[in-house]
């Protein structure tokens, strides 16, 4: 993620000292994205500096250690707007844990991919709900409303892919679970020891010459 060009933004008000930076993250792109460890950011300010798109220096402070404060360059803001203003091109494809969730459950039969789609209908519903309590919270707050409305858009869509996952799938599901070799319980499986008479023999190969 380019958070670098996040962070340059950021800088674009005023100059700002490490845990600013966070705070003002934080609060800008609120729950939706997750918070921001302070020693990537760290990482971050390290790099923009040695790219010349930040600079850094030293404000004394009389009753702590003195603080670093990053501010933007000339280079930084042009890197800055030559970014900001360039359409987002997906590249990492569409990965997604539930895809693979899907194989496994396709493979094992109609009933394993029944109980996966019912159980991701259920929480998508309820990360609906959570998504519609956090949108009147952050009502008045413009950039964070943006990332909820995404979520909630990403979400229902996700929910209306468990329906085409059962079409598609559905036959898959149903072939597998006719080829699939019925699974013995454990009880089963005693009780077939037993009737033999235990590993290795049956009770018919017992006589009484013994």
């Amino acid at each position: 993620m380019p958070l670098h060009h996040a962070v340059l933004a950021l800088l674009t008000r005023r100059p700002n000292h490490g845990y600013e930076l966070k705070a003002r993250f934080e609060e800008a792109i609120g729950p939706q994205w997750g918070g921001l460890n302070i020693g990537h950011l760290y990482q971050i300010l390290e790099r923009l500096v040695r790219d010349g798109y930040v600079s850094r220096s030293q404000v004394a402070q009389t009753d702590r250690p003195d603080k670093n404060l990053y501010t933007l360059t000339e280079a930084g803001e042009a890197e800055l707007r030559s970014w900001a203003t360039t359409a987002w091109v997906r590249v990492g494809g569409f990965r997604d844990e539930l895809f693979l969730k899907l194989l496994g459950a396709s493979a094992l039969g109609p009933q394993a991919l029944a109980t996966l789609i019912e159980s991701q209908r259920q929480t998508y519903l309820s990360e609906l709900a959570g998504l519609a309590r956090q949108r009147r919270v952050h009502a008045d707050e413009p950039l964070v409303a943006v990332l909820i409305d995404a979520a909630v858009a990403h979400t229902k869509a996700d929910l209306g892919l468990l329906d085409s996952a059962a079409q598609h799938l559905g036959p898959l599901a149903s072939a597998a679970g006719s080829a699939r070799t019925p699974e013995r319980s454990p009880a089963q499986a005693r009780g077939d020891t037993d009737a033999a008479g235990g590993p290795g023999g049956t009770r018919g190969d017992r006589t009484g010459s013994d």
